[in-house]
């Protein structure tokens, strides 16, 4: 399985979900453990220690501090990783609407983590560009 490549078909075919919950990033410093229970849907260790991108309520249950509270986005499509250009169309859109966003890609799917209180407004402009892909087919 690796997923689609075609640009016009990805921006078509996407169907952003947008999942319940507030996250934040977080980070654990070299060397500190995470804690007990923590269940973070994405870990990336950098040299300066480990981010997380944890749910809200975790994060403050561990006593540990997070920013960027956001809400998460997934691009129900099975993207390739060697797919160009996809999520540099959606987060050029995104940037227009002076948005940040931060794109995870996984293995089946690219994810975005957006502004929480812009979260709707992030779903409105991605089936925006879905429907004008869709209409360039």
């Amino acid at each position: 399985m690796t997923g689609e490549t075609d640009l016009r078909k990805l921006l078509a075919s996407m169907t952003p979900q947008l999942l319940p919950g507030i996250y934040v990033f977080a980070t654990l410093a070299p060397g500190v453990a995470m804690p007990d229970g923590f269940d973070p849907v994405m870990s990336f260790r950098e040299r300066e220690g480990l981010t997380l991108i944890v749910a809200e309520d975790q994060a403050k249950t561990a006593g540990l501090p997070g920013t960027f509270r956001c809400r998460m986005i997934t691009l129900d499509i099975h993207s390739s990783l060697e797919a160009v250009g996809f999520l540099a169309a959606i987060t050029t859109r995104l940037a227009a609407a002076r948005m940040g966003v931060n794109p995870v890609s996984a293995f089946y799917h690219d994810h975005l983590f957006v502004p929480a209180e812009r979260a709707e407004e992030a779903m409105a402009i991605l089936a925006e560009l879905a429907e004008e892909s869709g209409s360039l087919t």
